[in-house]
């Protein structure tokens, strides 16, 4: 066995994160990691990487028991990890960012022409390609992780830890990155692969460990098992059947109307788009990302100016009104990304709790902080948010924990317009399972819903009516309760409809 870890045991105060886990790791296999939010995943990782020392327990490579006091002594034992938030120097080239900490030298200076040629061999060797002389800051997300890998291999890695590695890349580059970690498994190297999308563990994964509380809750070969088991096990119930009936839809609730938004080279990034959502419906829009949803979701929330055409919220002309403006006539608002747009990390949950929506917690200008503080708490308890405390800072919470406080933050406003933008981005089944349900809830209940995913699935799943954006524009509009991944992915790709 090359890796063992037995009965590791990770506490803080009261707090237990990893309870007795036993975990292998055999030459050239994919082992996933599955859990909810706050199972101890990467609780389990940090300390198998030297970020984190365990409470209790033992960590063996090939039999012979080892201690790592930090991430070098990992790197030293030939355990890398590619972090959930990449760690590049966007200012650096790729060949830089790969390199780092083993930099080659010509006498004593920097050998840039060997820094290239290294990546490039590691390049060809695993399969991964990469641009060693373009700036890191200037790749897609895709491209920097592609780099995050390379850089590990570099390093020496025999053991390559992936923490939820699919979270913010396209369809196409989910496909590229699985077959990449086949292709590495295949070479000899070992993967151990964080993730909760069950699909994608299905497809690449050989063995598979669930955690649940903190505690394994089953191991299990690919081969003997499917996601509805694995959904239990992490869960600890059945997940429940979504009900979405047909829509009965209302008034208009947002009508755009010709909308176009140019991007920093005056192109269009957003084409004349016309479309509504009424009341009572989701709509949800589709495609690879880039392709003008960004920029279309930021000109209706006023953070980016349209250069033509119309919106209009609940009957008001909003057209490139201030942010605050807009969500008075009716928006509420989950981001796509929760660290750029949609949190402030350094304050409290209670803090983040009230951003964009102030003035619904004030009395004459004074805020009211015993109200702030019971609805917060609330909306931690009725989400699930794992937290110690509603004054702790955003910045400790997971990935999952934070968007599912934005979620309800959001949804607690019962605004009668909601842009959803990847509302279950980096969030466990049981609670995509909960925020899916809130969102069919708001809409039962009258709400215009406009919803942007990368998660076909999820598109197609809630939606009443799928428009697909191509190139900026609209490429086409498919009924939401008939439509295929086919007919959706043919229009992604720039196709037609067999409609047209």
């Amino acid at each position: 066995m090359l890796l063992q870890m037995e009965q590791i045991t990770k506490t803080y105060g009261e707090l237990t994160a990893n309870k007795a886990v036993d975990f292998t790791l055999r030459e050239g296999e994919v082992h996933a990691i599955v859990g909810e939010n706050g199972a101890g995943k990467t609780t389990l990782m940090r300390i198998l990487y030297g970020m984190e020392q365990p409470t209790s327990g033992a960590i063996r490579i090939r039999g012979k028991e080892a201690s790592f006091g930090s991430p070098r002594d990992a790197i030293t034992s030939g355990i890398g990890m590619v972090h959930q938030h990449f760690m590049l120097f966007s200012s650096f080239t790729v060949a830089e960012n790969v390199v780092i900490g083993a930099e080659p030298v010509k006498g004593a200076w920097f050998d840039r022409r060997k820094a290239v040629e290294r990546v490039n061999e590691l390049s060809r060797t695993y399969g991964i390609p990469v641009e060693p002389e373009r700036k890191a800051g200037e790749c897609s997300l895709g491209a920097q992780q592609r780099v995050e890998i390379l850089k590990v291999l570099h390093q020496g890695a025999e053991i390559i830890v992936l923490d939820e590695p699919t979270a913010v890349l396209t369809p196409l580059e989910v496909k590229e990155l699985l077959a990449a970690i086949r292709r590495l498994a295949g070479q000899g190297k070992s993967i151990i692969l964080i993730t909760h999308k069950l699909h994608e563990v299905m497809e690449v994964a050989d063995r598979i460990t669930v955690l649940r509380g903190g505690q394994v809750t089953g191991v299990l070969e690919k081969a003997e098992t499917n996601v509805e088991e694995l959904s239990r096990l992490m869960v600890g119930r059945e997940l429940a059947e979504l009900n979405k009936s047909r829509p009965m839809p209302g008034e208009a609730s947002l009508r755009v109307d010709k909308l176009l938004v140019r991007g920093d080279n005056g192109k269009p990034v957003v084409d004349e788009v016309s479309f509504r959502v009424a009341q009572g419906e989701i709509v949800g829009i589709a495609g690879v990302s880039g392709n003008g949803q960004s920029e279309l979701i930021q000109s209706l929330c006023g953070l980016r100016r349209a250069d033509q055409g119309t919106v209009a919220l609940n009957g008001r002309d909003v057209t490139n009104k201030l942010p605050g403006v807009i969500r008075e006539a009716g928006l509420a608002h989950i981001p796509e990304d929760r660290y750029q747009w949609g949190t402030a990390k350094d304050r409290t949950l209670v803090e983040n709790g009230l951003m964009g929506h102030q003035s619904k917690f004030s009395r004459s200008g004074v805020l009211q902080k015993k109200r702030i503080h019971q609805a917060v708490s609330d909306w931690v308890q009725k989400f699930g948010v794992k937290t110690s405390s509603v004054q702790e800072k955003a910045q400790n919470l997971s990935g999952g924990n934070l968007q599912k406080l934005i979620v309800a933050r959001e949804l607690a406003q019962e605004t009668p317009f909601l842009i959803a933008a990847e509302p279950t981005r980096g969030v466990d089944i049981g609670a995509m399972e909960f925020i899916h349900k809130q969102l069919l809830d708001k809409r039962t209940e009258g709400g215009a819903i406009l919803l942007v995913s990368s998660e076909l699935s999820e598109v197609m799943k809630l939606s009443d009516r799928i428009l697909v954006m191509y190139e900026g524009k609209i490429a086409g509009e498919l009924d939401g309760h008939e439509a295929t991944e086919e007919a959706i992915s043919l229009l992604m790709a720039g196709g037609k409809s067999k409609h047209e």
